[in-house]
């Protein structure tokens, strides 16, 4: 036996492997058999097909061949007719669904993944052996025999279309992989397949947060929730069936079964999607990323905006473990004046290390609500670490068995060691919010909802489903109940969360998980943090300096100071993570890149603000806002932080300068103030603060006076600093607390005005 045939527990699923046994029957799209033009309504034919050995010049294939029904009794069809239909939510969005099995139900089912599902009319035209559905942005052809979907844009240029048997152009009829559905030898089960072509040149974005190249062309991704315990291999934490295409078009496959996405990893000329289920839900966008993004957040849910205190720092380590530690640390950040709002509490703060029983340790922690106050007299916030697992020795874990409130097996037993909170059974999330309800009735500020990625495929639960459609939905739920719990009155929470499927980005904020302290480990955090933003989510960050081992000093200050161009931005990981215990020089130099990120925090919220209401991510890669530039799709050492700064994080230990593309326009440098022109490749040194950051020309950025919290700030202060190199006017965004986001406009030409700082560089 080798490591090949070795299946562990909650190991990812790659469902392109079911197609790949010769074992099992291949029903291949073929034509349409029925279809009213008006509804949407039809019927597809799938023509049975099997492998068969075949020999040629001393090399053995396994081509397809039309295969004859061989069942009995002999009531079984050959070739499979199966129900399709085709609906619009917008005039940028249409949705096809494919059955392999059985009735497709109401399109109109309430689904945990959509928040908003509406219905429009696309114009229909029936030619001959083809309707054009058509709206404003594009349209999508129907070719009945061989049936083909051809989605194109408004001015008639195809943007991709599927592939099937009938589209084989080379020596193989199993390159690519046809659209298709297989029915497996072991349970009978139908997966499904739909294959799509990628032009020459394509780039794909998406996918969740993956940490390997953000353009996924010629990768291979499988999306099953999984801790893949670091951020430098192909499994996620927050995998997502969302995809964009440099062509104008993005794609959510709506399922939370096990699903393989193969970018041209098989075959270069076609993306393959593999669904774990007997139906394939597509919706496709029409349009760039914005576009594309709205539309797709619209429909699935947007990040609400965190409170203005979850945009400080949050300082942390694994762990704080006792009331007197936690003062000590909060009193020395405000002597030291490094600016601070949030303390975070990990896996210490109960009696075990680790059994989260969500009670403070009496012995360690003997008065929580006096430090509660402490904290808040300093103007700090408390966040705690929790797990939803119990573990045997725990308190809550017969409690929760008796409850009726975890996930049990077929025969009635637990499938893993630990108990676990079922949140698919609505009495087991009100009374795991009740757990957490308590701790902010205590004074807390935000909860961290570590894990959520363990769900087993084995398990049964209250929903009826199996894990095959709840392992990926458990994060959804998770998270959503630590969100609901967090809510004091109309006011958003904010969460801390490490899991995530498709509408998670409703639940902010997602950190990314544990990376090794390492230039290699910080370079995909940052590849898997534009990932995630490509797939719908607007706020995300990751743990400074890396979590694993303790973080060496230099390469902890480069990782701080990208972290404060991030939407969010925590110290976390093995101790020190402290800036006084290292050297009296590190402190200094931690404190001026802590200091930025406090007198940009006009900047910061209003990005924030901008960002949750268009669904655009704060942290984005180029191509988002560049998307006609080709060359930006390959970029993922760097990127947008809001509407108008560019940021390069210096990725190599002992180097403070490095080769950054400028998209179009002139750019100038946020510390030095040099003026670089775009379209072209600059080798540009960094500040004093370890990293490139650049302001669009023209651009209007407010800053505030420094204060040690964001609720000691001054909002009647702002400084406007206006950067320019070619510009006459500049504008920029800015929003007061709670209010609404306004566009500042000022010539440049009319000298200074109050509170206006103009940097005008050559």
């Amino acid at each position: 036996m080798s490591l090949n045939d070795i299946r562990l527990l909650n190991e990812s699923i790659d469902v392109s492997q079911s197609f790949h046994k010769t074992e099992n029957l291949h029903f291949h799209l073929n034509r349409v058999t029925v279809l009213d033009a008006h509804t949407g309504r039809g019927s597809i034919e799938w023509q049975r097909h099997g492998y068969k050995i075949r020999t040629s010049f001393n090399q053995v294939m396994l081509p397809f061949e039309r295969t004859g029904s061989w069942e009995f009794p002999p009531e079984y069809e050959q070739d499979k007719v199966l129900p399709f239909d085709i609906s619009f939510v917008s005039d940028r969005v249409v949705r096809v669904r494919l059955s392999g099995k059985g009735p497709l139900g109401d399109a109109q089912a309430a689904s945990p993944m959509i928040e908003r599902l509406g219905e429009t009319k696309w114009s229909a035209k029936e030619e001959e052996g083809t309707v054009v559905y058509e709206s404003a942005h594009g349209s999508l052809t129907v070719e009945r025999d061989p049936l083909r979907f051809v989605l194109r844009d408004r001015s008639g240029r195809v943007l991709t279309r599927t592939k099937q048997m009938a589209d084989v152009a080379g020596l193989l009829n199993n390159e690519p992989r046809p659209t298709s559905f297989v029915r497996r030898s072991a349970d009978l089960r139908r997966y499904m397949a739909l294959s799509l072509e990628l032009i020459p040149g394509e780039a794909i974005i998406g996918g969740g947060e993956s940490f390997t190249r953000l353009n996924k062309r010629g990768q291979k991704l499988n999306l099953w929730m999984n801790d893949p315990k670091g951020v430098m291999n192909r499994d996620m934490y927050k995998p997502v069936p969302f995809l964009m295409s440099s062509n104008g078009y993005g794609m959510f496959v709506h399922t939370s079964a096990p699903v393989t996405l193969d970018i041209g990893h098989s075959y270069d000329g076609a993306q393959t999607v593999y669904v774990g289920d007997d139906m394939l839900d597509i919706f496709f966008f029409l349009g760039g990323p914005h576009e594309i993004l709205g539309a797709y957040t619209q429909l699935t849910g947007r990040s609400p905006v965190p409170p203005l205190w979850s945009f400080g720092l949050w300082m942390s380590r694994i762990t704080y473990n006792t009331q007197d530690e936690v003062l000590d640390v909060a009193q020395k950040l405000r002597e030291h004046q490094i600016p601070c709002d949030v303390l975070h509490l990990d896996t210490g703060w109960f009696d075990v290390e680790w059994r989260c029983n969500y009670e403070f340790s009496p012995s360690r922690f003997p008065d929580p609500k006096a430090m509660l106050d402490r904290l808040k007299a300093q103007n700090f916030h408390l966040s705690l670490w929790q797990v939803p697992y119990f573990t045997p020795t725990n308190t809550l874990y017969q409690e929760a068995i008796d409850k009726g409130y975890v996930i049990l097996d077929a025969d009635g037993k637990l499938p893993t060691e630990d108990a676990i909170v079922d949140f698919s059974n609505p009495e087991a999330i009100e009374w795991f919010k009740g757990l957490i309800t308590r701790l902010f009735d205590l004074g807390i500020s935000a909860i961290k909802a570590d894990f959520g990625e363990e769900a087993p495929l084995h398990g049964a639960y209250a929903s009826g489903k199996t894990g095959r459609f709840e392992h990926n939905l458990y994060a959804l739920r998770y998270t959503g109940a630590v969100y609901e719990a967090s809510r004091r009155g109309d006011d958003h929470p904010v969460i801390w969360a490490r899991s995530a499927w498709a509408g998670g980005q409703k639940y902010p904020v997602h950190w990314g998980g544990d990376p090794e302290a390492t230039d290699g480990a910080f370079a995909a955090s940052i590849r898997g943090g534009l990932s995630l933003g490509a797939s719908g989510f607007s706020f995300w960050s990751h743990d400074n300096g890396g979590f694993v081992k303790r973080s060496p000093e230099e390469l902890y200050l480069r990782w701080l100071a990208c972290g404060m161009f991030s939407s969010h931005t925590r110290c976390h990981g093995q101790p020190p993570k402290e800036p006084w215990l290292f050297d009296e020089a590190f402190m200094d130099r931690f404190r001026a890149i802590v200091n930025m990120r406090y007198q940009l925090m006009p900047y910061i919220y209003a990005q924030a603000v901008v960002s949750a209401e268009k669904g655009l991510p704060m942290v984005r890669a180029l191509c988002i806002d560049y998307p006609e530039d080709p060359l930006v799709w390959e970029i993922d050492d760097s990127y947008m932080f809001g509407d108008s700064m560019l940021v390069a994080p210096l990725f190599h230990s002992g180097h403070s300068a490095r080769k950054v593309y400028l998209p179009e326009g002139a750019w100038i440098d946020y510390q030095t103030h040099k003026a670089y022109e775009g379209g072209k490749v600059h080798n540009i040194q960094a500040g004093a603060v370890p990293l490139i950051v650049l302001v669009k020309d023209g651009t209007l950025i407010p800053h505030i006076p420094l204060a040690q919290s964001t609720q000691e700030m001054d909002w009647e202060a702002l400084e406007y600093v206006a950067y320019a190199a070619d510009a006459k006017q500049a504008a920029g965004v800015v929003c007061l607390p709670n209010g609404r986001p306004e566009l500042i406009n000022y010539e440049l030409s009319h000298g200074g005005q109050d509170k206006i700082s103009v940097i005008r560089s050559q």
